[in-house]
């Protein structure tokens, strides 16, 4: 499967090391030839920023060897470096779930899940009017989630997509509350229809650098496809 996105992120920072961080947070680790490429410029000058940027403490590099020559120095984004992409209201969103899970207890924690969930449910079948295939479906998806702050982008891999977050906007309210993330992936489902299965197969909050769902048509929409191509 290609590492380029079939719908690549919609926003790009204009600053050189904006784009570099933004490269590394949607791309993972990169050397600095592949970095290049991806914003259009020369090594020399990803090389002058990964100095500025490793001096902040944003990223760091270890070395990687492919068997005969030099190894090639893969950089990343340190924890400062991931600090750069906001989690919305993260310690004001914190303290209000403790005070809910204080006064109401789980039952008032999951409430309050489950009233966040029909609200955006809500929302995301208004946005999903007119999409009337599954490929239609994911790209709103995306569309919607990038407006929220996710950086989704949908990928295809085989007869399944990749539906890829590569942040989280909300990940220290969904590190007190799991239920946040089981809530999401339920919305998910719901939004994309009972003829498609949607499983997570990356999750930031179990150590991976995104949220990756595999989305696969099932059920009669399947069928129907099939029988098209027999004909």
């Amino acid at each position: 499967m290609s590492d380029s996105p079939s719908h690549p992120v919609t926003w790009m920072p204009h600053q050189p090391a904006d784009r570099v961080l933004m490269t590394l947070k949607t791309r993972g680790p990169q050397s600095v030839a592949v970095i290049a490429k991806a914003m259009d410029v020369t090594a020399e000058a990803v090389r002058q920023q990964m100095t500025r940027l490793h001096a902040d403490g944003l990223v760091d590099s270890e070395s990687h060897s492919a068997g005969r020559g030099r190894p090639t120095q893969i950089w990343f984004l340190t924890d400062a470096g991931h600090g750069r992409f906001p989690d919305t209201h993260a310690e004001m969103t914190v303290q209000m779930i403790g005070a809910v899970r204080q006064v109401f207890g789980e039952d008032g924690v999951d409430k309050l899940i489950q009233a966040r969930e029909a609200s955006m449910l809500e929302g995301y079948q208004r946005a999903m009017a007119g999409a009337h295939d599954l490929p239609s479906r994911l790209d709103r998806l995306v569309q919607v989630r990038s407006s929220e702050g996710y950086m989704a982008e949908l990928r295809k891999d085989g007869a399944d997509f990749l539906f890829i977050e590569n942040h989280c906007p909300i990940c220290s309210a969904a590190k007190a509350c799991m239920g946040f993330c089981r809530s999401e992936l339920d919305l998910f489902r719901k939004v994309l229809g009972t003829d498609v299965q949607v499983d997570r197969e990356e999750h930031i909050l179990s150590g991976a650098r995104r949220c990756a769902y595999r989305v696969r048509q099932q059920g009669p929409a399947l069928q129907s496809a099939h029988d098209s191509q027999a004909t």
